[in-house]
């Protein structure tokens, strides 16, 4: 029963809180009334079994526990200002059933967590943790942070909300453009924790990717002549469509090379191809366009021999001069040395060294040892992998780099 309400946890925390914020129209007591039905799922489930659609159940209690509040204390809607522009209340019975609303509620969510009132950090842990309900210490490693740090973060975006008056709601088609541009780098972030999980037992989170594929699609519904918003769909399309081929049966990372090519998601692929070239009619090229096309280049190859290594180190080229990150500059130094050799790569990587953003960035050492061993230099590729270990917290890399390790032992 544990199992049952952590898998709801994990699938269904964004839409139970979403609807239930449209009723309280505070956050705090949003969440508050969801940890609630959560507990009381626990003991219901475990009595009554697990009802078909645990999302509509576990909405309906938390809802009917806001309304329940809301009446005990009449002056909690005049002490606390709405999120709302109008008063969407269900009644006491409604059942939520198949949630027709409950998508636009989590659109909502998103927009709030990234009103541009709010800093940029702000906004991704606010979405981290009300959108995708991790914890306050699993937030606070993302960002290498204290959780008692996170934890006063949050409690300030929470409370700039409020006294802001920032409303719960989409924006209208006017502001969407200028608005949109947080939510899809937020929602960029959703999916790149989902794919490569930081840190447990399991490559990937299936339910963060899913959620970032939803919320994207739901864009590009509202928008569907913005290239950044086909860029981005193009780009989770394309990277997820690997998804199954990641791992072996044994739950052993495979790299592209030792990837089933065949079991990719071809369907996935098309629909990504297509928006990629979408995108890229807007001059100039957006960045989730680039990626997406530094994705698609991997995904047209037939074999992993008929990649297009330099195609794809011109695309970062344009990538980096777009958006100069350090991690877009490891990516670009890994793809050189695939296309040109280790020593152009190892080359590249060793000139990010000093880059504050890579200091605890795994895939920095990790990509400095393949090279090396690939070199010869046995003693430096073991030195490397094991800086990576010590940077890396997910079971599925860290045992992937551990055999890595061996073979050079071997």
């Amino acid at each position: 029963m544990v199992a049952a309400v952590a898998d709801a946890h994990r699938r269904e925390w964004a839409f139970v809180l979403a609807a239930t914020v449209r009723v309280t129209g505070d956050i705090n007591l949003g969440e508050e009334c969801v940890q609630d039905a959560y507990a009381r799922a626990l003991s219901a489930w475990a009595s009554a079994g697990v009802p078909a659609n645990p999302g509509a159940w576990l909405t309906t209690v938390a809802r009917r526990r806001a309304l329940d509040l809301k009446r005990r204390d009449a002056t909690a809607r005049r002490a606390a200002p709405l999120l709302l522009d109008d008063d969407p209340t269900p009644g006491p019975d409604d059942q939520v059933g198949d949630r027709p609303d409950i998508d636009d509620d989590r659109l909502r969510l998103v927009f709030t967590c990234c009103h541009p009132a709010l800093s940029p950090d702000a906004r991704v842990a606010l979405t981290l943790r009300l959108l995708c309900g991790l914890t306050t210490g699993e937030v606070a490693r993302a960002f290498l942070v204290t959780e008692s740090t996170m934890a006063a973060r949050i409690s300030r975006a929470k409370k700039k909300i409020t006294t802001a008056r920032i409303p719960y709601r989409v924006p209208d088609l006017a502001e969407l453009p200028a608005r949109v541009g947080a939510v899809l780098d937020v929602v960029h972030l959703l999916f790149t924790t989902g794919h490569s999980a930081p840190i447990g037992d399991d490559l990937v989170r299936r339910d963060l990717v899913e959620r970032a594929l939803d919320l994207t699609r739901m864009l590009r519904t509202l928008l569907p002549g913005d290239a950044d918003v086909a860029g981005l769909l193009a780009l989770i399309l394309l990277t997820d469509a690997r998804r199954d081929t990641r791992t072996d049966d044994d739950g052993r990372l495979l790299l592209l090379a030792e990837q089933d090519r065949a079991r990719w998601d071809h369907a996935a692929i098309i629909e990504g191809v297509a928006l990629v070239r979408e995108a890229l009619r807007r001059r100039p090229p957006g960045r989730f366009a680039l990626m997406a096309a530094i994705a698609a280049v991997h995904d047209q190859a037939p074999h992993y021999t008929d990649t297009d290594w330099n195609e794809i180190v011109a695309l970062y080229d344009l990538l980096v001069q777009l958006w100069p990150s350090p991690v877009v500059a490891l990516n670009r130094a890994a793809a050189l040395g695939l296309a040109h050799g280790p020593s152009a790569g190892l080359a590249a990587l060793d000139a990010l060294a000093e880059e504050p953003q890579l200091a605890g960035y795994a895939y920095l050492p990790a990509a400095r040892a393949d090279f090396l061993s690939r070199l010869g230099r046995t003693d430096q590729a073991r030195l490397a992998y094991a800086e990576a270990l010590l940077l890396t917290e997910n079971t599925v890399e860290r045992d992937f780099l551990t055999d890595r390790l061996a073979q050079l032992d071997r």
